[in-house]
């Protein structure tokens, strides 16, 4: 019997809506090809559209509209006139913390066909980096004291507490145990003499429960060199939120560009959905030229098929886009093509025809 993923939708601002239709052509033909799965999509408008016209980012009850779905699939957040804290706080990260999805998972992989700048020799790059995403830097804590005065200080706080940075941790050792991996820690514990420091003590403690799993730890200024210089020494990473948020774009410069940067952001219980989102941003500058770059939206497509339990097809979409990239054709302008959006959702979607390549 053929049983059904039902997606929440939400295309959000800017280029979401472009790169995210590439997404669910991608998406609708797997299934097709299958036969045993289908999706079933509802689409919400909320988004900085949204906000401009009834004040909010998303539907008062929103969180509860989206609670009993499989996965949300988010296209993008944020556009000209509406604040950056108010389009991130009142709807991605309500989202993320709502459903307490606490993983998020950047792969950080130079597939075939993929641009980069490092040398040949250099690009032994297969990593996922699992960023810990509801408290740390980002956890909201802190205040602006004497506002407009000399003496103006603000301050923000990091959050880490043990039940937050012990689950993170050990996520990253059960995935390393899971594919034979090792897990790298990155920190700051020389300067950060609180925050750090705790968690380098969580991650040793944790790394004494996994012998068979190969760990090492590394400041982030170092690690963020060997990114560049010895990107195959990672495999699997764990790290805070802010250093996360920076590390994976430092790697997705490596690994093509923020037009192949897709990331997951997972509740490993299951009890709330997962949210998938190519993690460009919203390029305003470019929206509704159609010149904007799908492939990161389709490999977070990819990324929900794997969550789905349909790993198969999660692995012949990203075989597909490494056919696409491979021929040079089409690819859009940021991959040095003149290809628009809906042309190479098209060459990745009839890619997954070819015969052979998606065998389940």
């Amino acid at each position: 019997m053929s049983k059904t993923h039902n997606i929440a939708v939400i295309p959000g601002d800017g280029i979401g809506p472009e790169v995210l239709r590439e997404g669910l052509r991608v998406l609708d033909k797997a299934a097709a090809l299958d036969g045993g799965f289908s999706f079933h999509f509802t689409s919400f408008p909320w988004g900085c559209g949204f906000y401009k016209e009834h004040g909010q980012m998303m539907a008062e009850d929103g969180i509860e509209q989206l609670q009993f779905f499989d996965a949300i699939y988010l296209g993008a957040v944020g556009y000209p006139g509406v604040p950056d804290h108010i389009s991130l706080w009142d709807l991605l990260l309500k989202i993320r913390k709502s459903f307490d999805q606490y993983v998020n998972l950047r792969p950080v992989k130079l597939l075939e066909g993929a641009p980069s700048p490092l040398v040949e020799e250099k690009r032994n790059i297969d990593m996922l980096v699992i960023r810990e995403n509801s408290e740390g830097e980002y956890a909201g804590a802190g205040d602006r004291l004497y506002r407009g005065q000399p003496e103006e200080v603000a301050l923000q706080t990091g959050v880490f507490s043990r039940k937050g940075t012990e689950r993170i941790i050990r996520h990253a050792f059960e995935q390393g145990r899971r594919y034979g991996k090792s897990v790298t820690s990155i920190s700051k514990g020389n300067a950060l003499q609180y925050s750090m420091v705790f968690w380098d003590e969580v991650f040793a403690e944790v790394a004494e429960e996994y012998p068979d799993v190969p760990s090492y730890s590394y400041l982030v200024d170092a690690a963020s060199m060997f990114f560049v210089l010895d990107p195959g020494r990672f495999e699997i990473v764990v790290t805070s939120n802010l250093f996360g948020d920076i590390v994976t774009d430092l790697g997705a410069g490596l690994a093509g560009g923020l037009g192949l940067a897709a990331g997951a952001n997972i509740n490993p219980s299951r009890k709330y959905p997962s949210m998938f989102e190519p993690v460009h941003g919203s390029a305003p500058d470019i929206a509704g030229k159609g010149t904007a770059n799908p492939l990161a939206a389709v490999w977070s497509a990819s990324q929900m098929l794997d969550f789905l339990g349909e790993e198969k097809w999660g692995s012949a979409v990203l075989r597909a886009m490494e056919e696409v990239m491979t021929a040079g054709s089409p690819l859009t302008p940021d991959m040095k093509g003149n290809a628009t959006t809906e042309d190479v959702g098209i060459a990745v979607a009839e890619a997954l025809q070819k015969p052979g390549a998606h065998e389940r």
